[in-house]
């Protein structure tokens, strides 16, 4: 499962560079004392919810069946997508958020995109195909066993022969209590 792997890592990558500063102004001068401090860099909180989507997606795919995976790599493409989308739009609109945030005196200070943001661009692009590869295969992707289902949801059980250990045992494996006499 190298398409899992790679998009847990790579929707991890991006949620972490998501929650980090993608613009820094290169602002030197001191203020006054009494003078608040401006805000020299910008981020880009969108894509660090869709980012946070992308990788419970992952997270959600790993423990559902074939048709609920297909609708659960749907979102994930489609908040992977926008996460990209965040990327492309930042360096017209981080930048602009900088300079509007320092002083009118301080003019055309250099705003430059920080590691951080190429780490954003980077990951978002590689988890979308990733979570692209997971829409194409993940149906046919091996499903967890029926004894992680919830209780309701299999078939009744049958009663333990009490004489027998290993029918006991196999209750216990199963989730069941073979000493309990209301199961029965």
């Amino acid at each position: 499962m190298p398409v899992v792997v790679a998009g847990l890592a790579t929707s991890g990558l991006t949620a972490i560079a998501a929650a980090k500063p993608w613009f820094r102004a290169a602002v030197a001068d001191k203020l006054a004392p009494g003078i608040r401090e401006p805000q020299t860099t910008a981020d880009m909180p969108l894509a660090l919810a869709l980012a946070l989507v992308v990788l419970a997606a992952w997270g959600a795919l790993l423990v559902t069946r074939a048709r609920m995976r297909r609708v659960l790599a749907t979102v994930g493409v489609l908040a992977a997508a926008g996460v990209v989308a965040c990327v492309a739009v930042a360096p017209g609109q981080l930048p602009d958020q900088v300079r509007a945030e320092l002083l009118p005196a301080s003019g055309g200070v250099a705003v430059d995109p920080t590691a951080w943001y190429v780490a954003a661009a980077l990951g978002a692009v590689l988890s979308l195909v990733a979570m692209a590869l997971a829409w194409w295969l993940g149906p046919r992707w091996p499903e967890m066993g029926s004894r992680y289902d919830a209780p309701g949801a299999r078939s009744e059980p049958e009663a333990v022969d009490a004489d027998d250990p290993r029918a006991a045992w196999k209750a216990l494996d199963e989730g069941r209590d073979p000493t309990d006499p209301t199961a029965e």
